[in-house]
């Protein structure tokens, strides 16, 4: 039976709202529930892209106010909402080694939300200094040089990014090539 998504979007636009006020968190958000929409209908879960997109929306939820106990902090907001285990389980897997959390991808879906979460900011970081400051005319080539240079977008972990794809059993250009694809997606 297909996973269906727990709150409203609406209501999980307001409870990440609540506690998420800086855009750049907001934006993050929604650049990630599109990606994981797209990814679900991608790889043949249609039936429950609109529960990989809350996923994707929510995944944050606890980061700005919380960031020392990011992901640990979000199971508790969850289960304080009556979230079901499984979007629980799929929020906190993305922060797999971070203190405190154990709770490894094994799901498709956590593998790809753990493997494009730190993707999508370097690939934001790369469009960002484009002429046209856009996903839609960025190239893989332009994302693999910037992804080689480690000072160059310094906070998103290439190390989570290649774990990311080897679960997935994916090349790194392969992930950045669909993600890239996701965020274009999303931006239109």
């Amino acid at each position: 039976m297909p996973r269906t998504p727990d709150f409203t979007r609406d209501e999980a636009l307001a409870l990440l709202k609540e506690y998420n006020k800086e855009d750049f968190h907001l934006r993050h958000a929604l650049t990630l529930e599109g990606v994981m929409r797209y990814f679900a209908e991608k790889l043949g879960y249609a039936d429950e892209a609109d529960f990989w997109a809350q996923v994707g929306l929510l995944h944050d939820l606890d980061f700005e106010l919380y960031p020392e106990e990011h992901c640990v902090k979000a199971r508790e907001l969850l289960k304080a909402r009556n979230a079901c285990d499984d979007l629980i389980r799929a929020v906190v897997s993305h922060g797999y080694g971070l203190p405190g959390v154990d709770c490894k991808p094994e799901h498709e879906m956590e593998k790809v939300l753990f493997a494009t979460d730190e993707l999508t900011g370097l690939i934001w970081a790369c469009a960002i200094m484009r002429p046209s400051g856009s996903v839609m005319d960025l190239e893989l080539k332009s994302v693999k040089k910037k992804y080689k240079t480690l000072n160059f977008a310094a906070g998103c972990s290439r190390k989570i990014i290649a774990l990311g794809a080897e679960m997935l059993g994916w090349d790194i250009d392969r992930l950045i090539s669909e993600t890239i694809s996701a965020m274009r997606a999303c931006e239109q």
